[in-house]
């Protein structure tokens, strides 16, 4: 059908004639040339096969047939301008709001900053925020719950696409108290996966490079604590119920003011990357775009999570 019906353009040029009388003022209200008018309808009356303006000195008129087409032009420049209208409708609701999924530590201590320069710009847009780990991140953005998500871990969940933001340290800490604090000497792998120690839940980007980290060394002996917060595993680490390895960006405070203690690790690599993903195949737009253009990514391109 789309190769036999006029296209817009050409029949909201026949509706101006119709109302102005003259194919010059029509091109003029449409912001194109008189030859240019005078060429689509041309095409026009060639695709439709009948005469629809006879010319003269004195303007452009209708054919009886002309003014046939014309009324059923209406209907459907009517109908493209409701249904553009819908879709502006869809795409303002769209854009009045942004649902974020994070895991705990981007959550806590990035987003915040990035959300507060949103909302600079987007004053009008409501702004929920989902916390939780990377699993779960994952989980809502593949339910259609959340427009964009952010997580800590080794490789982007499946099902998701995303882009690199930022890199992350986890650190091993304890509290002043306890005896670590006074070694000289590295803890060695095996030291650190023997000792039971607070850590985060299992689905956590921060217990996802633990274990991989320890894979080698009999992985981590079962959890002192396992706890679902990056707060909550903080509270226990200070108030001295054993150590735990936790996001520098958590600890930052706490180690300058030597609440906490970093004890150091030989021969463990305990980096991470921080990304923003999405559903496969589903670049972020509008309001979700706009936020991840206020994460300071360092250009990279998407990366699937293949």
């Amino acid at each position: 059908m789309a190769h036999r019906v006029p296209d817009l353009g050409a029949l909201e040029l026949l509706l101006a004639v119709a109302r102005l009388g003259s194919l010059g003022r029509a091109a003029r209200e449409l912001g194109i040339s008189q030859p240019a008018a005078s060429s689509r309808i041309r095409s026009l009356e060639r695709q439709l096969g009948v005469g629809l303006v006879e010319r003269s000195p004195r303007g452009s008129r209708l054919t009886d047939t002309g003014a046939l087409v014309t009324d059923w032009a209406r209907r459907i420049v009517d109908a493209a301008e409701a249904f553009d209208a819908g879709a502006q409708a869809l795409r303002g609701r769209r854009d009045s709001r942004l649902r974020v999924a994070a895991s705990m530590t981007i959550a806590e201590y990035l987003l915040p900053g990035w959300l507060i320069a949103f909302r600079g710009s987007h004053p009008g847009t409501a702004v929920s925020l989902h916390a939780g780990n990377s699993a779960v991140v994952a989980e809502r953005l593949l339910d259609g719950e959340a427009d964009l998500g952010f997580v800590e871990g080794l490789a982007v969940p499946p099902g998701l696409d995303g882009t690199v933001i930022g890199h992350d340290r986890l650190v091993l800490v304890t509290a002043p108290g306890h005896r670590w604090a006074r070694r000289r000497t590295p803890l060695t792998p095996d030291e650190l996966a023997g000792t039971p120690l607070v850590l985060r839940e299992r689905g956590s980007g921060t217990r996802q490079v633990l274990d991989a980290a320890l894979a080698g060394h009999g992985g981590p002996a079962v959890p002192l604590l396992e706890l679902s917060s990056t707060t909550a595993v903080k509270a226990a680490v200070l108030s001295d119920a054993g150590p735990s390895v936790l996001s520098e960006l958590a600890v930052g405070e706490e180690l300058t003011a030597r609440r906490l203690v970093e004890i150091p690790v030989a021969g463990v690599r305990l980096g991470r990357e921080l990304r923003a993903v999405w559903p496969s195949g589903r670049r972020p737009a509008g309001p979700a775009r706009d936020l991840l253009s206020l994460t300071g990514r360092p250009g990279a391109g998407p990366r699937s999570a293949g």
